[in-house]
């Protein structure tokens, strides 16, 4: 017999359950679309109910974590993605691993931040701010090293609401942007639901002679302010002429992009007397990108700024622009990978002395938004060099400004309440923006474990050009010095042991010591048979050479490997080899198959380029996923430590 009753109920509960699913899906709808028109403050609101009913999803948590993480609350956006990688590890993306690590920082969590760093490094490996980690992994040593120059007080302008992006005029005086004034309308909510903070307006202080005291702040005078965003000003030599940022408001119209969002863009105003008129756009701004936070160039020829414009690296990049005598303007133009990170870099400032600073999340920090200095060279600026405490927190710390010739400045900072506050600063102590980096070693005797003494070691160039050798000390003691962010090949010879070199890479350390040992012994094919189809990195005990997913790069590891086989095939010219490619089961067979034949040749090219290798010498094969290793065949669910096995270059003899 049937029970109705029963049968009601379960017709019920799932009526019920459907119409709160779909209930969700509608809320979840809203919020998305609240989230893409970076209205984060409500769409957070509806997330943090759905989370709270228990509704669970990766999308959930990624937007729950965004909401916080780009607002600069990153200890807040901890939490959210710290479930996204502990419920849903397969769905995350690189890009929020290296959010994670940015929370970790925030909460000075270094060692956590660094572990989840190399699981993102697993991940992307051509990623910039993956390199520099790899390259910087000492890099809170070289913070410390650099702290301590700058005496740091907060100013007695701030008020409870967002202050910062301090400048100076041509009357010493600070300029600033501040949500203080508290406009008000029924435009406010719609277009400033980012954070839920009021309009900025740009106001002006006096600087009292211990710059730390500053006048009332007032509104800067003229058309400049409006009731949209006013922030980031920089000024002509003369003072006569003001660049700003401004919401997309021209000739008193609001403009949006495609998805009714209003970005930011660049103005122009005139001083006349005391007030600001003439406002001009500047011509190389867009309605469907963000072009803001200027900076001139002492001689008043360059501005530089920011913006997320299409074909940048990162979440928004710095370009310099030419301004010409007529007052027209260049094409903009990156300031290249040196600078720009996958990340954002943002808010720069030229000093007298041609500095560049900036803030920046991509290159390696505390957490969060830190302050750089870049010096000119003569390819544009050197690499960035992290300014160290007390400017740089495990928070957003950003908008630096310094007159060098009273060594006195103001930055800003949400390191104290969440909100942003300007700081004034004493520079105290020079920077340390010079290379001093060291290589140096024991090469022993691989055997007997003693020192080997007059060895010859021979630094070379990532070309395998010749820079310099030494001769080791009695004890086996060798050092060469090295220029910042190269690679080298330090090659060890002695007669009667096989020739031995290693692969390094500098960093961005300014004062570093690498410790690389050698030894010279056995290890080279004589003391072994080799017959054809032998793999040349078994009988050589190498490492095996991995790639990263879906990318047919050379990894700087696998570099290390490749520097031997070439080591090895300059010794023995005889020699011929074949390098197969391999990849994993993931994506289709046919895709796999050219994905290996790109490892393949990029290997080959990488060993012909790099070491001189006779074309006729080595060839290239891909085997796509026909020759897995183990078990993680086509749908076998497997992590990725193990799909990474199958990611392998073999290199089999066929001549010798």
């Amino acid at each position: 017999m049937i029970n109705f009753t029963k049968y009601f109920i379960a017709i019920v509960v799932t009526l019920l359950l459907s119409n709160s699913a779909f209930c969700q899906e509608k809320r979840l709808a809203r919020a998305d679309e609240d989230f893409e028109r970076y209205a984060f403050v409500d769409a957070r609101k509806i997330y943090l109910s759905v989370a709270k009913s228990g509704y669970s999803s990766a999308d959930l948590y990624k937007k729950l974590g965004d909401s916080y993480y780009f607002n600069g609350e990153l200890k807040q956006a901890l939490p959210w993605y710290d479930k996204l990688i502990s419920d849903y590890p397969d769905s995350i993306e690189p890009e929020y691993l290296f959010r994670y690590a940015q929370g970790l920082k925030n909460a000075e969590r270094y060692d956590d931040a660094d572990r989840i760093m190399d699981q993102f490094i697993g991940l992307t490996g051509g990623d910039k701010r993956a390199a520099s980690f790899m390259k910087t992994r000492d890099y809170l040593k070289f913070i410390e090293m650099q702290s301590g120059k700058f005496k740091v007080v907060k100013v007695g302008i701030n008020s409870s609401y967002s202050d910062h992006a301090p400048s100076f005029n041509h009357k010493g005086q600070l300029v600033f942007a501040s949500s203080r004034s508290g406009k008000s309308g029924s435009m406010v909510k719609t277009l400033h639901e980012w954070d839920e903070m009021p309009f900025l307006d740009l106001f002006i202080s006096d600087i009292s002679t211990s710059n730390v005291v500053l006048s009332a702040p007032k509104k800067i005078k003229g058309k400049v302010n409006t009731r949209f965003h006013e922030s980031s000003t920089t000024f002509s030599a003369d003072g006569t002429t003001v660049y700003f940022t401004r919401n997309n408001f021209t000739k008193k119209r609001l403009v949006t992009n495609e998805t009714g969002t209003t970005l930011l863009k660049l103005y122009k105003a005139t001083l006349d007397g005391e007030r600001w008129v003439d406002i001009e756009e500047l011509p190389f701004n867009s309605n469907e990108y963000s072009v803001a936070h200027p900076a001139l160039s002492p001689d008043g020829t360059k501005l530089y700024f920011a913006s997320d414009m299409s074909g940048g690296r990162g979440l928004s990049d710095l370009y310099v622009v030419d301004i010409y005598e007529d007052g027209s303007y260049g094409e903009p133009k990156s300031l290249g990978d040196r600078i720009n990170t996958e990340g954002r870099e943002t808010f720069p400032y030229v000093s007298d002395s041609g500095r560049l600073y900036f803030a920046s999340d991509g290159h390696v920090g505390l957490g969060g938004l830190d302050v750089f200095v870049a010096v000119p060279d003569v390819v544009g600026f050197s690499v960035p060099y992290n300014v160290g405490r007390p400017v740089n927190s495990a928070s957003d710390d950003f908008t630096f400004v310094l007159k060098e010739e009273t060594k006195i400045g103001y930055f800003a900072s949400n390191r104290s309440r969440g909100n942003d506050d300007i700081y004034s600063f004493k520079q105290i102590e020079e920077l340390i923006t010079s290379c001093q980096q060291y290589v140096s070693g024991v090469v022993t005797d691989a055997v007997t474990r003693k020192f080997i003494a007059d060895a010859e070691i021979i630094l070379l160039d990532e070309n395998n050009q010749e820079i310099e050798r030494t001769i080791t000390d009695s004890k086996g003691n060798y050092k060469f010095q090295l220029e910042c962010e190269r690679s080298y090949v330090v090659r060890a010879v002695k007669q009667d042991y096989k020739p031995t070199e290693a692969l390094l890479g500098t960093n961005t350390i300014l004062e570093y010591e690498h410790k690389l040992p050698l030894q010279l012994g056995e290890g080279g094919l004589d003391s072994k048979e080799v017959r054809p189809g032998d793999d040349l990195a078994k009988l050589l005990q190498l490492q095996v050479i991995y790639f990263d997913l879906n990318k047919s790069y050379i990894r700087p590891d696998a570099e290390i490997e490749l520097q031997k086989i070439i080591a090895v095939m300059n010794e023995y010219p005889e020699l011929k080899i074949q390098v197969r490619s391999h990849t994993d089961s993931r994506s289709d067979d046919g895709y796999n198959m050219k994905l290996s034949e790109r490892r393949a040749k990029s290997t080959v090219k990488y060993i012909i380029k790099k070491g001189g290798i006779n074309r006729n010498r080595i060839s290239g094969k891909g085997y796509g996923e026909t020759t897995l290793i183990n078990r993680c065949t086509n749908g076998v669910d497997c992590p990725e430590k193990d799909h990474q096995l199958n990611r392998r270059s073999e290199f089999i003899v066929i001549a010798q």
